[in-house]
């Protein structure tokens, strides 16, 4: 059974930093592209970033400059580095494919404070 891990969210201020860790139970990321996605309170579930097997990376607008992507093939883990958060980053953030193909996990909770 594939399970999803997110990890490393929590209560920063405005303008503070987080990572954070996506891993994976029953499969590997090698060779997925494998994306964030964060639902803030009321709102659909948005893109974040992506990175592909090869290291290319995508990031939404609203995160460029910002936030970093990358990944461990050998730990079979995805990160993302989020520097200068603002208020509006509040969400509760995923990791999966960029179609959402895999099982959803319980996410990590990200609040800024202003």
């Amino acid at each position: 059974q594939v399970q999803l891990v997110e990890s490393g969210g929590g209560l920063v201020h405005t303008g503070g930093s987080l990572r954070l860790s996506c891993t994976a139970s029953g499969i590997t990321f090698n060779g997925r592209t494998i994306g964030w996605h964060r639902q803030a309170p009321g709102k659909q579930r948005e893109f974040v970033a992506l990175i592909s097997p090869f290291g290319t990376t995508n990031y939404a607008d609203s995160v460029k400059g910002r936030f970093t992507i990358s990944r461990d093939s050998a730990k079979s883990t995805v990160y993302l580095q989020m520097n200068s958060l603002k208020p509006e980053d509040t969400a509760v953030y995923y990791c999966n494919t960029p179609g959402g193909s895999l099982s959803w996990g319980q996410g990590t909770q990200v609040t800024v404070s202003s």
